[in-house]
């Protein structure tokens, strides 16, 4: 019912920085939360993190606490993903979703309106 676009995916040595942005075609009402993915190959998506779309909460994946922060701005209808300290584990195509539930979620499949992901590759 919306449309998400990814973009800022890119080629990083480990220990540098990598913004992502998910932009939102429109204004979003249906939704409460915002969440970013990933997905290595191989591996099931996992959650990075979600950010409330009202408010400022958010919640992170334990593998990416103290170094990623997600962030958004409301009159642009965009949603960032600030990385840092970058490590190889970290590539994978990032994703962003929306969800329904109330109060966010961790589950990938609470999530709709995917958008097609942006690569991002940590390697020396």
């Amino acid at each position: 019912q919306v449309q998400l676009v990814e973009s800022g995916g890119g080629l990083v040595q480990p220990g540098g920085s990598l913004r992502l942005s998910c932009a939102a075609s429109r204004i979003i009402h249906e939704y409460y939360a915002i969440g970013w993915f990933r997905q290595a190959p191989g591996k099931e998506r996992e959650l990075v993190g979600f950010i409330m779309w009202s408010g400022s909460d958010t919640s992170y994946a334990d593998s990416v606490k103290g170094r990623f922060a997600i962030s958004r701005d409301n009159t642009k209808n965009t949603v960032n993903l600030q990385m840092n300290n970058l490590k190889p584990e970290d590539t994978a195509v990032y994703y962003c979703a929306a969800t329904k539930v109330f109060y966010g979620s961790h589950r990938a499949t609470d999530y709709d309106s995917w958008g097609q992901g942006t690569q991002v590759t940590v390697s020396s």
